[in-house]
Formats: C-alpha cells, sequence, structure tokens
C-alpha cells in the first residue's frame, strides 16, 4: 500500500469507505487512518470530503468521455460506433461500480456548486452520445421519430440502474451486459422496425 501514490490511496480508501459505511457516515480522519497519510497530506490533495467524491466519480467519467471521444471519431458506420459506445458506457460502469454507487447515493450530500459541475460534466458526456444517434438520424440510419434526447435519457437511466442491480460475480460480464444493452438501444433505433 505504501508504495501506491498518496493521491490514489486517498481514492482507493475513501471509494471502500463510503460503500461500506456510506458517504455520511465516514470521517476525513478514518480516510486519512486507513491511507496511512495526515490530513494534511489530505488536504494538499483535496479540498475537502465532498472533493474526493466529486474525484471518485469524475474520474471514471474523464475516463469514459475519453474512450467516447475515440469510439466516436474513430472507425465504422454510425450504428457501430454507436453499438460500440454503447457497450463501453455500460462495461466501464461495471467495471467501476463502486464508485458509480457512491456516487450516485450520495451526489445530493455534494455541495450546490460541486453538483452543478458535475451534472456539466456528465451533460458534455451525454450530448456527445446524443450527437451520434442525431447524425444517425439524419443519414436515415436510425428512426427519428423520437427524439435523441429522449433515447440518450432513456438509455442512461438504465445504465445509472446498473448499481441496483449488477453483481460483479453474476452470470454476466460487464462486457457481456454491455453487449445486451448496446443490441437493445440498435435494436429500438433501426428504421426498420
Amino acid at each position: 500500500m505504501k508504495e501506491e501514490p498518496v493521491r490514489q490511496r486517498l481514492i482507493s480508501e475513501a471509494t471502500r469507505l463510503f460503500a461500506e459505511q456510506g458517504f455520511e457516515g465516514t470521517s476525513v480522519q478514518e480516510i486519512v487512518i486507513a491511507a496511512g497519510v495526515t490530513k494534511g497530506a489530505m488536504y494538499h490533495y483535496f479540498d475537502s470530503k465532498d472533493d474526493l467524491l466529486h474525484e471518485i466519480y469524475a474520474r471514471v467519467l474523464r475516463m469514459q468521455m475519453d474512450r467516447l471521444t475515440q469510439i466516436a471519431d474513430g472507425p465504422g458506420t454510425i450504428p457501430e460506433r454507436l453499438h460500440a459506445a454503447a457497450a463501453d458506457v455500460v462495461e466501464t460502469t461495471a467495471e467501476n461500480l463502486d464508485d458509480s454507487k457512491i456516487f450516485f447515493r450520495s451526489m445530493h450530500l455534494l455541495a450546490p456548486e460541486t453538483q452543478k459541475s458535475v451534472r456539466a460534466e456528465r451533460r458534455r458526456y451525454h450530448e456527445r452520445f446524443r450527437a451520434l444517434i442525431a447524425d444517425g438520424q439524419r443519414q436515415g440510419d436510425f428512426r427519428d421519430e423520437i427524439p435523441a434526447e429522449i433515447v440518450v435519457d432513456f438509455f442512461f437511466g438504465s445504465v445509472h440502474h446498473l448499481g441496483t442491480w449488477y453483481h460483479v460475480d453474476g452470470p454476466l460480464s460487464g462486457a457481456q451486459v454491455g453487449r445486451q444493452f448496446a443490441d437493445l438501444l440498435l435494436r429500438s433505433l433501426d428504421p426498420g422496425q
């Protein structure tokens, strides 16, 4: 543990403690003891416990945004890229399930300005995803009677719900669930349906 960088140790231990005890039930003192650092070290990296919670989710969202950008700007047809993007967001959410569960359970506890920042970050991701759908609708790859915004809201409602039922040790891997979600999304957009 001591070889792991201090910032990463703080994030790892806070994630574990928040998952076990909840955000409200975990003190800064418990986090620093678990990470084997001082409060001063924690405050060197994070302004507050809120800031730490924000970073737990934001690092996953940054990774997902980078991957979405690569997929959306990459090769393949729009349906192929949308399928890859949909499968990826489900798989990466499943791989980082504690981070997502903690965040969605505790977001309402964040300071209003932090909540606003998080919503803006998530909105940028959703808008990039929506652009793929809208492009496909304009080109006739996808049915267009349902606005892209509604499709995105419906799809991500399901993704954000993963934490209530998906288990890593369950019968399906995150990749398998991702492919199934992506298949459902593409079928719902098929203009031949």
